[in-house]
């Protein structure tokens, strides 16, 4: 019999993060595959896709393919639900592709922290998100920023909004020449017009960049973004969790994300694999309490690199030659998954699973 295709990367990827999510007592969200399009429509700015998916039902009812997954989590907290929820899912997102005559179907995994924000909260998130990269990957980059400080520097400018977004694209492309042209066409003040062409430009570890970023304080907004992003840092790294640059293009919808925000990237990815932030203003809006962060995973780019080189269906492959011995392998199952092994049960070997190692019923001695 011929062995089975090695599982995917994404597939691995989804068990092994779920697993490492419901470690810290994050409860599984399932949903529907599609929702009701008002849904969607009302809290259209809050979706990172554009073009919604829809069809009508057999009643005439207008639907949407999900788009999103925090949307709904978000929704399905009820008033007076004890905080915080603790929620993870593993779900496919639909939206339409670039040319938007057809559609992507994108398989993520993530979670959401929903209750009060403070240092611990954030801490557990990112410490999560360095631990998934890392689940992934060995050689992971995970870029941090805070939206408070290109915000507060923004603000300080005075312009108004339409101006300022073209700023934050200049910001977010690196820009800084075009930058330094909108910002003298537009009468902001040399001091300022520099802090944010440094902002721009900052990248790099953390504990190397935090002294140049309290250079760029201008006022109560900035200063408490510096403050907040000194003592994640601080703690991550007391924590042991894994270093993290800093990077100020990261510059997410600011209307959206009001704190720290974060991508993860892979070695041979060409987009980010892992982003996220927080998002109180969602929570505020759909009337509840608290404030929220979380991450996705976009599991789906994993199985561009290839199958996994150790794909393993099971720990141990358990062995047995007659009915008799049928009790004893039971009871030798029961005894490896209680020691934490994931193990696969089978009369004969036929190829068809692979495992790290192999034991008989009766010799019971590894292959």
């Amino acid at each position: 019999m011929n062995a089975p295709a090695a599982r995917k990367r994404s597939e691995l990827a989804i068990l092994e993060l779920r697993a490492l999510y419901e470690q810290y007592g994050y409860r599984e969200f399932r949903m529907s595959r599609f929702e009701e399009y008002d849904f969607y429509a009302e809290y259209r700015s809050f979706l990172q896709a554009e073009n919604i998916l829809t069809f009508h039902d057999p009643s005439g009812k207008l639907l949407a393919l999900k788009p999103d997954i925090t949307l709904s989590i978000v929704r399905s907290v009820k008033e007076g639900a004890s905080l915080p929820q603790r929620l993870c899912y593993s779900e496919t997102v639909y939206r339409a592709a670039g040319d938007a005559r057809s559609f992507r179907e994108i398989p993520q995994v993530g979670l959401e922290y929903i209750g009060e924000i403070g240092l611990y909260a954030m801490c557990e998130v990112l410490s999560l998100a360095l631990d998934s990269l890392a689940a992934l990957s060995p050689d992971f980059i995970m870029d941090v920023s805070h939206v408070g400080l290109a915000g507060g520097l923004l603000a300080e400018t005075g312009l108004p909004a339409s101006e300022q977004a073209k700023l934050s694209a200049c910001i977010r492309a690196k820009n800084a020449h075009e930058l330094a042209a909108l910002c003298a066409a537009n009468g902001v003040h040399a001091a300022l017009a520099e802090k944010l062409a440094q902002l721009s430009m900052l990248y790099g570890p953390s504990g190397a960049m935090l002294p140049a970023v309290r250079a760029l304080d201008v006022n109560e907004v900035t200063h408490a973004a510096i403050e907040e992003l000194s003592a994640l840092c601080s703690a991550l790294s007391h924590a042991g969790c894994g270093s993290v640059n800093l990077d100020f293009s990261l510059l997410s919808d600011l209307s959206y994300y009001n704190g720290v925000i974060f991508q993860g990237f892979l070695p041979k990815l060409p987009a980010c694999v892992l982003s996220g932030g927080r998002y109180d203003s969602l929570l505020q809006r759909m009337h509840k309490p608290g404030g929220a962060i979380g991450f996705a995973v976009n599991v789906g780019l994993l199985d561009a690199l290839g199958t996994p080189p150790e794909a393993y269906d099971a720990d141990v492959l358990l062995l047995y030659g007659t009915d008799a011995e049928a009790p004893e392998a039971l009871r030798r199952a029961r005894e490896l998954v209680g020691a934490g092994k994931r193990v696969s049960v089978h009369k004969a070997e036929d190829g068809a699973v692979r495992a790290r190692e192999t034991l008989r019923i009766g010799a019971e001695k590894n292959r």
